[in-house]
């Protein structure tokens, strides 16, 4: 979560069974929707403070485990999720609305790429976890925040009020093979697998692990789905809205934290790449892929885009229709073009076990206003120290030492009429306001490409990379990161735009989108 981010990307042992009892209504597929938000605006300097966290944490990672088990065939289904911009909690992130438990209990979690936990805030009978010295009785707490005398009441799950809930025993092949984060002190055989998550930043989340069902609202098919879902959003139709549950969702139950990333959200929902990830399962059952279009990132509170599973009508061709019998005296039919992704672009989408659980490309080069730029090819390389990530936890683009050097010295070149002023945290920022009207200037930005794998560019709009910083002041909104390190493309530049992560065939296609039409 960058600049505003969560810190923390979580793990989400999403170990079981994803059994949606999605049916089909008269022949066609049903689709199930989850609602994504966006949270009062935190200031640059804490956004970048944020990052630097979230990029302690990347950098920190290990190798993780490499046995991660095939999913099961794709259906041609899928479930959408409302998904928001957090910008008005004072946070980077974007939120999902996800409803665990039976009864089923609403959360405010954030959607994570670099999370491969699902966990929510929880609350314990005192006596559940004797034997691990959490205080688990109360419910979840930060442990280097005091929360003010108005903060308002935080919501927590209490699983002993599930039906669904079951606990993971510390002696199971589960908690002791599968969950890479799971504590190896283990009181008794039946005591809950219990989590220490910590990051080099100092932050962490504990509790204990098990699994539950959530439950999801079935409409149509994909994004068009999610617009009929958004239209009757009050009307008869939604109340008589199917639902579905997706069982056996390994869920961390957090009783202790501390980093204030939490403090705008219930928990975190894993879209990082795991076979225990909630984004893995989902997309296992729901057409083995996902995709989300983040809103302005600055969009008002009721700006909702969405988080799909499966197929996505706006990037995955509709099947070529059954063709029509011929008469004998008819000509035959001409042959059909192939089914064209309008706009859309698509590189490999490169799940390396040492980037996991994060999505990595193939950078190839970057330019400015169409000339290339010198930097190493080391910098892009996954083997040689380098690599670049898509994060939607994270805010502001950090691109390693080398190309930050060379991307800010030629964004700079061409702005270099403008008077410079100095802001934290950025390097480069620069008053755009007229001395003679008051009002921004007509100055043209010049036009910022990656080159991916595949032949695919990703041309973000100007406002994701010069940024308003402050009222008649844009700062060139990248930070620099470390070499060797991995590059990461943040949700500010990933904004605007419609990514669809294609798990089976590994394969990141993306087109540019206003994300609420």
């Amino acid at each position: 979560m960058a600049g505003r981010r969560l810190t923390l990307p979580l793990l989400l042992l999403a170990a079981a069974s994803l059994a949606a009892a999605a049916g089909k209504a008269g022949g066609k597929p049903r689709a199930a929707v989850f609602e994504l938000i966006h949270r009062k605006q935190a200031t640059w300097a804490d956004m970048a403070r944020s990052d630097r966290r979230r990029m302690a944490f990347i950098s920190s990672r290990g190798r993780r485990r490499a046995a991660e088990t095939a999913t099961a065939p794709p259906a041609d289904e899928a479930f959408a999720m409302p998904l928001s911009s957090g910008a008005y909690t004072g946070t980077g992130q974007y939120f999902v609305r996800f409803r665990v438990g039976t009864p089923a209990q609403p959360f405010l979690l954030v959607a994570d790429t670099g999370s491969d936990l699902t966990w929510v805030k929880c609350r314990r009978p005192p006596d559940a976890d004797a034997g691990y010295g959490y205080g688990y009785g109360a419910p979840a707490s930060n442990d280097s925040y005091s929360s003010p005398p108005t903060a308002p009441q935080v919501r927590v799950f209490r699983p002993e009020e599930s039906r669904t809930w079951a606990p993971i025993p510390c002696s199971s092949d589960t908690c002791v093979a599968s969950l890479p984060f799971s504590l190896a002190a283990c009181p008794t055989p039946g005591s809950p697998c219990a989590y220490d998550y910590r990051y080099k930043d100092g932050s962490a989340a504990r509790g204990t692990v098990g699994t539950d069902s959530a439950t999801i609202a079935l409409s149509g098919l994909g994004a068009s789905a999610a617009t009929r879902q958004k239209k009757q959003k009050h009307t008869h139709t939604q109340k008589q809205q199917a639902k579905a549950k997706l069982r056996g969702v390994v869920l961390g139950c957090t009783t202790s934290y501390n980093g204030d990333s939490f403090q705008a959200s219930d928990g975190v929902l894993s879209l990082g790449y795991s076979n225990i990830s909630f984004a893995s399962r989902a997309a296992g059952r729901f057409g083995g892929r996902f995709s989300y279009c983040l809103v302005d990132h600055l969009a008002p509170r009721n700006a909702t885009s969405y988080l799909t599973f499966g197929p996505n009508p706006a990037l995955s061709p509709p099947p070529p229709a059954a063709a029509k019998p011929a008469c004998a005296s008819s000509s035959p039919p001409p042959t059909p073009p192939p089914p064209a992704l309008t706009g859309a672009r698509q590189t490999p989408l490169l799940l390396d076990h040492r980037m996991r659980p994060f999505y990595a490309v193939t950078v190839n080069g970057v330019s400015v206003d169409g000339e290339l730029l010198s930097i190493p090819r080391r910098v892009w390389d996954i083997g040689k120290g380098g690599g670049a990530i898509l994060d939607s936890g994270t805010s502001l683009t950090v691109l390693a030492s080398p190309a930050y050097r060379a991307v800010v010295a030629a964004l700079s070149r061409k702005l270099a009429g403008l008077p410079r002023v100095t802001m934290d945290p950025f390097e480069y920022c620069y008053n755009w306001t007229s001395p003679a009207t008051g009002e921004d200037m007509a100055v043209p930005v010049p036009e910022l490409a990656l080159h991916l794998a595949g032949s695919a560019r990703l041309q973000p709009p100007a406002k994701s990379y010069v940024i308003d910083a402050a009222p008649g002041v844009k700062c060139i909104g990248v930070q620099e990161g470390e070499w060797p390190g991995v590059s990461v493309i943040g949700n500010i530049l990933q904004q605007e735009h419609l990514w669809e992560f294609d798990i089976k065939n590994r394969r990141l296609r993306f087109k540019r989108s206003r994300c609420t039409q």
